[in-house]
């Protein structure tokens, strides 16, 4: 239910936003002389470019959704919260004989994650004990426990009461309200009920936040971040994990790019070659790269060879497919111009089909390192010490999730800006991409 609640508000705010925006632009910004009748041709891809508002507004509603739904302690707006506190609710054991008896129970509901938390003076903090209560008068006893939120407790309150489940007596109401085994009756501050053996039980409200074992606080994460750089993780630095993953990606893409460009000119230039290499390429580049780990590590071990060649065969085949591509696409008419002028046929590869090709080899680039990035985390499944993916995946073992948000940030980030500079590149070595 929280999940589309923050689909919902996110999508109210994609389009909150524009409206705002657009209503702001054409007020303050529009220009009514005439470069405002200058026409641009829908799908033009060359007259789309990122709306650096849109993009901002963007970033801040992701921050804003991740701390109104965790149990961030930032001064910003929240959803509701799950209960703590302390709450009692009375339950009548029946006898046989038709005697009954009321008694209370007191339920302390406490942070699952108190045992991470420290006070002022450095002590780590400790799971509460149960309350203290008076036994009372009627044979059915007054009982305390404890109960993390988010959490599910069954309490045997007929252990401690003088005539218990020896003496056949059951629970037959919770606060007033008759219940048969299996029911449940809602409390603000939760929800009470009885297993199929009869036996209450306390589950406190959770609200609409999510708790840190699926999704930590952002301040949570970014304190995580701090101990891993002082820190580390298994013997190394954040630093050190991240620049081993990176030099992999690196290696990977690099000798993919090196031996899928030239092979996919060659299938988009001679029938022999595309005959020869076509059925290799179309039969593996559907194969994921994860379903080639055994035979990596049966071929090559599991150092680091193993690795860098499994990230390899992830680039290969995208980059060789995004070569043939760039051939097919250039325009037949340019070819024969250049013969007409005189081209040879180096001449025609070098200064005309290689710079066509280029936009469609760097779009196959962008998505070979994407590729790539997803791969290094299985790759690293392989016996690794060091990497961002053994990071994330022997801490997902230990349920932290905050590490692993940690490194899945680390690689979006990382991607992000390799993608960045890749489309610097392009638009460095393309100009005229969109405008031919």
């Amino acid at each position: 239910m929280t999940g589309f609640i923050v689909l919902a508000l996110y999508v109210a705010a994609f389009f909150v936003a524009y409206l705002a925006v657009s209503a702001l632009y054409r007020a303050f910004f529009a220009r009514a002389d005439f470069t405002a009748l200058k026409t641009v041709t829908f799908g033009d891809e060359s007259a789309v470019r990122p709306n650096r508002a849109a993009s901002v507004l963007s970033v801040i509603t992701i921050f804003l959704l991740w701390v109104a739904f965790t149990n961030s302690s930032l001064p910003l707006p929240q959803a509701s919260s799950p209960y703590l506190g302390e709450v009692t609710f009375t339950y009548t054991s029946t006898l046989p004989d038709g005697r009954a008896d009321d008694a209370e129970v007191s339920v302390l509901v406490y942070r699952e994650d108190i045992s991470q938390t420290v006070d002022s003076e450095g002590n780590p903090g400790r799971i509460p004990a149960a309350p203290e209560v008076e036994p009372g008068d009627g044979f059915a006893k007054n009982d305390s426990v404890v109960v993390p939120r988010y959490g599910y407790k069954v309490i045997n309150v007929l252990g401690n009461d003088e005539l218990g489940r020896s003496e056949d007596a059951v629970i037959t109401a919770l606060n007033g309200t008759e219940v048969q085994a299996g029911e449940t009756i809602k409390l603000p501050e939760g929800e009470l009920g009885l297993t199929d053996k009869g036996t209450p039980t306390f589950s406190p409200s959770t609200g609409n936040r999510m708790q840190r074992l699926y999704l930590p606080a952002p301040e949570v994460t970014v304190e995580r971040f701090v101990e891993l750089n002082e820190d580390g993780y298994r013997n190394y630095t954040l630093w050190q994990h991240t620049w081993i993953s990176l030099q992999r990606v690196l290696l990977g893409f690099f000798f993919g790019a090196l031996v899928g460009i030239p092979l996919g000119y060659a299938m988009g230039l001679t029938n022999w070659a595309r005959g020869w290499f076509d059925p290799i390429v179309e039969f593996m580049r559907p194969v994921p790269p994860l379903a080639l780990i055994p035979l990596m590590i049966i071929w090559f071990g599991i150092g680091e060879q193993s690795k860098v060649i499994l990230l390899f065969l992830a680039a290969l085949w995208i980059m060789a497919i995004a070569a043939r591509a760039g051939v097919s696409g250039v325009a037949i008419s340019k070819v024969h111009a250049a013969y007409s002028l005189g081209a040879s046929k180096m001449q025609v590869l070098t200064k005309v089909i290689i710079p066509n090709s280029l936009p469609e080899i760097f779009t196959g680039a962008r998505v070979a390192m994407g590729v790539c990035w997803g791969t290094v985390v299985a790759a690293e499944l392989v016996a690794a010490e060091r990497g961002l993916g053994m990071m994330i995946m022997v801490a997902s073992k230990f349920q932290l999730t905050d590490i692993v948000i940690v490194g899945i940030i680390l690689i979006g980030i990382i991607g992000f800006l390799i993608d960045v500079g890749i489309r610097m590149l392009e638009k460095w070595l393309v100009p005229w991409k969109g405008r031919v």
